[in-house]
């Protein structure tokens, strides 16, 4: 055991190099051996660092996101170990109803379109750091709408990403504004935590989006289906704030059978599932329209969902695909790519979001 004159006589730079080796917790409770310490586990450059040793070091987590708190923190899931991958349930004192599809740098956020109250919450769960955000505009149409017993305007669906050249988390809602009455084709808003405030991006997406699918984040932009007749996949730039058609997915077809269909990111890469009972299909996307990674007998998991298609999470220990069931009482599901074997991993009892995500010190307004 190091006293405090002992700790002192540790050179700074090897003191960094034992420190970044060191899960969130542990550096959280050394914070108060001393102000250098804790000096260096605040700055950017360390918490950059200890993340990306992080990274390499062990697979991604599962979060579990709680929207009903009144039985506390643990859930069966918090006992699951998926090789060097753990499952972790946490939740917030919010209203928010909604996660977004997976996380950034450790970062997760949650929100609801139905609430005056509370918008946009951004939350380190390693940290328990977090941020509410003001009402964008989407949300304040949409509770007015309701609020006058005006139902039947789809959902805004909530993306985060990072804008990777400045390093700052951008909060994004592209919505089809004649759900609202109004003009234009989309409208985007992007909320900004140097003003807190949310602002418009000046040039509409060029085609309306589906409302029927979560927009994923991937290496500084975030990705839509458009609501085409033959269905395109739209990103945003979020250095640039530019949008652009990144490439036809001929075989989505998300207009037909809109919950047969999503996007997600598996091994870094960009992917679009599509089922067609009894099989579903995972296709790895290109310029050219993409290429199938593999195939889900749907048969064998017919006792977990019936015939509803499974959502990719992620892929685990280079072969293992996690999937989840739709909606928020979703089971998970683990499929061996090798031995092409399925297992019912955990089936919750309560409301939950799930998302994969690694542990980090970041905070989104620090950026």
């Amino acid at each position: 055991m190091l006293n405090r004159s002992s700790v002192n006589l540790i050179p700074d730079d090897v003191v960094e190099l034992i420190l970044e080796r060191l899960p969130v917790k542990s550096l959280l409770r050394l914070k108060s051996v001393s102000k250098m310490w804790k000096h260096t586990i605040e700055t950017r450059r360390f918490q950059e660092r200890q993340f990306v040793r992080r990274r390499l070091s062990r697979g991604q987590d599962i979060l579990f996101v709680q929207f009903d708190d009144s039985h506390g923190l643990e859930t069966d899931a918090g006992k699951l170990v998926i090789g060097s991958s753990i499952v972790h349930t946490v939740s917030f004192p919010t209203c928010c109803m909604s996660v977004c599809h997976g996380s950034c740098d450790g970062l997760v956020c949650l929100y609801t379109v139905y609430d005056p109250r509370v918008s946009v919450m951004v939350v380190n769960p390693a940290t328990r750091w977090h941020q509410s955000l003001p009402l964008a505009r989407t949300q304040q149409l949409f509770v007015d709408k309701i609020s006058k017993g005006m139902f039947g305007s789809p959902c805004p669906i909530l993306g985060f990403g990072k804008d990777k050249l400045k390093g700052t988390y951008k909060p994004v809602f592209l919505y089809n504004s004649s759900g609202f009455g109004l003009n234009n084709i989309t409208i985007c808003e992007v909320f900004d935590f140097s003003t807190n405030l949310w602002r418009y991006v000046d040039h509409a997406a060029p085609y309306r989006v589906s409302v029927d699918h979560d927009p994923v984040y991937l290496d500084g932009s975030l990705y839509w289906f458009t609501e085409c007749k033959e269905t395109k996949v739209l990103s945003l730039d979020l250095h640039t704030e530019t949008f652009q058609v990144i490439c036809k997915a001929p075989f989505a077809h998300v207009h037909y059978d809109p919950y047969s269909v999503s996007m997600c990111i598996l091994d870094n890469c960009l992917c679009v599932s599509k089922s067609n009972w009894p099989t579903q299909d995972i296709w790895l996307l290109d310029s050219s329209g993409g290429k199938k990674m593999c195939s889900i007998d749907l048969t064998n998991t017919l006792d977990w969902s019936g015939k509803h298609a499974l959502l990719a999470v992620a892929i685990l220990e280079k072969n293992k695909l996690l999937l989840r069931g739709r909606g928020y009482m979703q089971p998970l599901v683990i499929h061996d790519l090798h031995t092409k074997s399925y297992e019912l991993l955990f089936r919750p009892d309560r409301g939950v979001g799930s998302v994969c995500y690694f542990q980090s010190l970041f905070s989104a307004s620090s950026n």
